[in-house]
């Protein structure tokens, strides 16, 4: 129990002296050459950020489902051989209506209906006198805007995170709300702009129309961003849907010298754009981007390669905005910035003071109380708990994690723990001198009824505090991580290391008596 082989006392010093290293990137710049440089990154509280409250809008949602009902309506009745007129949405009621070519096609075409109604118990339909009625289920709905959420945030992860910001925390708050927490990060206007577009991208054939400002049957009236907003007939149906895009980014057209760009499509998509530039050439081809139509241009040849490429005015920031939103995906539906707040770095500078002196300040209090209760073990302890310190910082440093309030709370209260182990080890070691054992078989006899106790209270703690982080959010996952971290590096510290420094202290002095 007492003895320490040289390959175990060099591997535990080899350990602290590993953690100081891992240590130094926190009070270092990066040096030149790049290597493995893994810091702490400072949370919102203490690096100050934005925080941004975003909610789904979920009549958008009603309302693409709507139109996709009717899409998928329209082709079955196509495909039955079978007529309608006069389709009418109502995002109130959730209902899509219309009148069968005749009335004698009226309950052909609700039997028809019956693969659409039976998918999931999402659609009802039924006869109301004359016309047939699709009605969304509320309850399928709102599992629906379930599912758009967590999509969504995993879509807003991706595109926050190509703009280079360290460590945003993205959580879900009720059932149509999203927070996003950005440190560093005080101007959100650019993250806002990429978060307020949907990025919902559709390729769709211009109407045949002789003009006006009235749109045919099938086609809607769509801004023309590339001819200042004039309006322009498109097409409903959507020839090519932009979730079968694979890849974008920006660059530069060769032959205009502007920026641009670049898409391609997987291979359903790359199949459905060539059979639409096959079938339509000479027609005009509009790239419309969340209801807006970014170009038009005329098919001149068959696209058949399943790439292509978007001019449109672009800068360089836009064209590299545009290409991110389009590899993260589409928003299910539009998010809505209803809250913002910033917190700027004075504030966080304050509290990184207030949360560096309170640590400081209880570090200075417990050396102090250690050195005088328990005099040179007392200082051997000192040096485990500032090596406990040491090793902590480490271990956060080489998984660049988070330091919150919570997290610098977490880190006191570890010293703390630490602290009670190394007075339960010299409590009973002095209890044993008291019994008249010897000096090295008090110390065995102490660290041997010590650890049991120390090991026990540290696993209940340890399996607790993980608990938390699994469960947790935000500042308290934080909080978890130190604690459970710090409970690994008390029983190193504790079990190891002071214990080696009081072996080694005891071979070279032989004392008669114990210090403590």
């Amino acid at each position: 129990m007492m003895y320490y082989s040289r390959p175990t006392m060099l591997g535990v010093l080899g350990v602290c002296f590993l953690g100081l290293l891992l240590c130094l990137p926190n009070f270092m710049r990066a040096p030149s050459p790049k290597l493995p440089w893994h810091q702490i990154h400072l949370g919102l509280d203490l690096r100050g950020g934005s925080y941004l409250l975003l909610r789904l809008d979920q009549k958008s949602l009603v309302d693409d489902r709507l139109q996709g009902l009717e899409d998928q309506a329209k082709q079955t009745l196509i495909e039955k051989n079978l007529g309608y007129r006069d389709f009418r949405k109502d995002d109130a009621a959730r209902t899509l209506s219309f009148l069968p070519r005749d009335a004698s096609e009226a309950q052909a075409s609700l039997a028809a209906l019956g693969s659409l109604t039976t998918t999931g118990n999402e659609v009802t339909a039924a006869l109301d006198h004359d016309r047939l009625v699709l009605t969304l289920n509320e309850a399928a709905l709102k599992q629906r805007a379930r599912e758009a959420v967590s999509q969504s945030i995993e879509i807003v992860r991706r595109r926050i995170d190509a703009t280079g910001a360290v460590d945003p925390e993205i959580t879900r708050q009720g059932d149509d709300r999203i927070v996003v927490e950005l440190p560093g990060i005080s101007d959100p206007e650019h993250v806002k702009r990429l978060l307020g577009t949907t990025a919902k991208m559709t390729f769709r054939l211009l109407a045949n129309s002789a003009g006006g400002s009235i749109a045919p049957p099938g086609a809607t009236m769509l801004p023309d961003l590339s001819a200042d907003n004039a309006l322009l007939p498109v097409m409903d149906h959507v020839e090519v849907d932009g979730a079968a895009l694979t890849n974008a980014g920006a660059t530069i057209d060769q032959q205009t010298g502007e920026w641009a760009v670049s898409f391609s499509f997987n291979r359903a998509g790359a199949s459905a754009f060539a059979r639409t530039t096959t079938q339509n050439v000479g027609r005009r081809f509009a790239i419309v981007l969340d209801n807006k139509v970014i170009e038009a241009p005329v098919i001149r040849t068959p696209i058949t390669q399943g790439n292509g490429q978007i001019t449109g005015n672009f800068s360089a920031q836009t064209a590299t905005d545009l290409a991110v939103m389009l590899r993260a995906g589409a928003l299910p539906a539009p998010l809505a910035v209803i809250e913002q707040r910033s917190i700027g770095p004075s504030l966080g500078a304050d509290s990184i003071r207030a949360g560096a002196i309170s640590l400081g300040i209880g570090f200075v209090l417990v050396i102090l109380f250690m050195a005088l209760f328990y005099g040179r073990f007392g200082l051997y302890a000192n040096v485990a708990l500032l090596a406990n310190l040491v090793l902590m910082t480490a271990i956060l440093s080489l998984f660049e994690a988070t330091l919150t309030l919570p997290g610098m709370a977490g880190m006191l209260l570890t010293l703390g723990m630490a602290v009670d182990a190394n007075i339960l080890i010299n409590e009973r070691i002095r209890e044993e001198v008291k019994r008249g054992r010897t000096p090295l078989a008090a110390m065995q006899a102490g660290f041997e009824r010590a650890s049991s106790t120390i090991i026990d209270s540290n696993a209940t703690a340890f399996l607790a505090h993980v608990m938390l982080f699994v469960f947790g959010t935000g500042p308290v996952r934080g909080f978890a991580l130190t604690i459970t971290i710090g409970i690994v590096t008390t029983l190193f510290t504790t079990m190891l290391l002071s214990r080696l420094l009081m072996v080694r202290w005891y071979a070279l002095a032989r004392p008669t008596e114990l210090p403590v």
